[in-house]
């Protein structure tokens, strides 16, 4: 299985770059990785948020290969303790999934059309990150369940 991780609009913060690198060398070790970025989405002033949904939501799906299993990073999505994240990929794993997809949406969420296609939604906290940082989370979590599968000692329970 290949995990990938899409997300919208660039890192500007160089500290937050280094250590998502940091992990995506990590990761290296367990998995094939990838983290694509989309561009942001030119004129969006004059743009309504359904309309900004609409052409991210465009733009991830041509991202996509048709057997690609999608998994949304949102708000309304499942909560899950490191150790039970690690046993969600392992399951993931295990049915011989091709690609793994996460995908971190725009400032206003996604498009109806990107719900639709995907097969689930994962929440990393209540409170809102900044698009920037959850992107390094989502790298940190992704190997530290890998650590936590391969029994080492990153994670201490």
């Amino acid at each position: 299985m290949k995990i990938k991780l899409l997300a919208i609009g660039k890192t500007d913060a160089k500290n937050l770059q280094t250590l998502i690198e940091t992990y995506k060398n990590r990761l290296k070790h367990y998995i094939k990785f990838e983290l694509e970025i989309i561009p942001d989405i030119k004129n969006v002033k004059n743009l309504s948020k359904s309309q900004q949904k609409e052409k991210e939501g465009e733009l991830l799906l041509k991202k996509l290969a048709p057997t690609d299993v999608l998994i949304l990073l949102d708000e309304k999505g499942k909560e899950f303790r490191s150790v039970e994240f690690s046993k969600y990929l392992q399951k993931k794993m295990n049915t011989g999934i091709k690609q793994l997809v996460f995908v971190i949406g725009g400032p206003y969420g996604f498009s109806e059309t990107v719900y639709k296609k995907s097969v689930g939604k994962i929440s990393f906290s209540k409170m809102t990150f900044s698009h920037q940082m959850i992107r390094l989370f989502v790298v940190e979590q992704i190997y530290r369940a890998f650590t936590i599968l391969k029994n080492e000692p990153y994670h201490h329970e």
